[in-house]
């Protein structure tokens, strides 16, 4: 099969939104989509864990705003480092929901606190997050759209992901759920799902022979760029998808 498409040039879906996306240092879905989202004009603030590596990050997408971004460090997994976060921030457009944590293991071996760190970042910090931007779009009166970064193993079943598939069918109950009860203040709360999105942080921790086997589940024969799972985001959060609100949207070309 061929490799994937030619890098797209910005339209200006996103000009004069401010936009927030955690977990974005490093070179997987989170950068690509804050690179994307300034390439769509929109101003953009980023957050992550990592101190060093976000600041690689915020210096990387200078390049591309042509000033520095807001960037703050934040665990998600901390109430007081999310409220940091946004207090840092100020007012926005949309928040991007891209922090969470994977890992290998059987059931039958997982420990309590493998299983609790799992949800932990990946559910419980996407909600953390999501409750306090309702809260914050509710007072601003302006609404706005969130968009979670879920998984296609929260629908299909995967050996050794059973927590991580538990948190990310979890993030689209959460989106669902969450995107009734905003819609009356005007935010919109959509999902990706997508399957495979090849990174170097991905590679690192997979095995040659599992990502040759995912690979071959997908139609394209080849894994997805992260710039391509950002496109759909970045759709999400603009007024394209106006009346799109509790969805999920599989970002994936796997057959069965």
């Amino acid at each position: 099969m061929s490799g994937p498409p030619p890098y797209p040039v910005g339209h200006g879906l996103l000009d004069g939104k401010t936009v927030l996306v955690t977990a974005a240092a490093g070179t997987g879905i989170g950068f690509a989509t804050a690179k994307r989202c300034a390439e769509e004009g929109a101003i953009v603030a980023i957050s992550d864990r990592h101190e060093r590596r976000l600041a690689e990050s915020a210096d990387r997408l200078a390049e591309v705003m042509g000033s520095e971004p807001v960037a703050v460090p934040c665990d998600v997994t901390v109430e007081a480092d999310v409220q940091k976060m946004f207090d840092a921030v100020g007012d926005f457009d949309v928040l991007v929901n891209n922090a969470g944590l994977g890992g290998t293991a059987e059931l039958a071996e997982m420990t309590d606190e493998q299983w609790d760190r799992v949800l932990d970042v990946t559910l419980n910090g996407t909600m953390r997050c999501t409750r306090e931007a309702v809260k914050r779009f509710q007072a601003s009166g302006h609404g706005g759209a969130i968009v979670n970064n879920a998984s296609v193993i929260g629908w299909r079943a995967q050996a050794g992901q059973a927590h991580y598939a538990a948190a990310k069918a979890g993030v689209m109950a959460l989106t669902r759920t969450a995107a009734v009860e905003a819609v009356q203040h005007g935010v919109r709360i959509n999902a990706v799902a997508p399957s495979l999105a090849m990174h170097e942080n991905l590679a690192k921790v997979t095995t040659d022979e599992l990502l040759a086997e995912l690979t071959s589940r997908e139609a394209f024969g080849r894994a997805a760029e992260p710039w391509e799972v950002a496109n759909v985001i970045i759709f999400l959060a603009s007024d394209y998808a106006s009346y799109l609100t509790g969805e999920v949207i599989s970002v994936s070309s796997q057959h069965p």
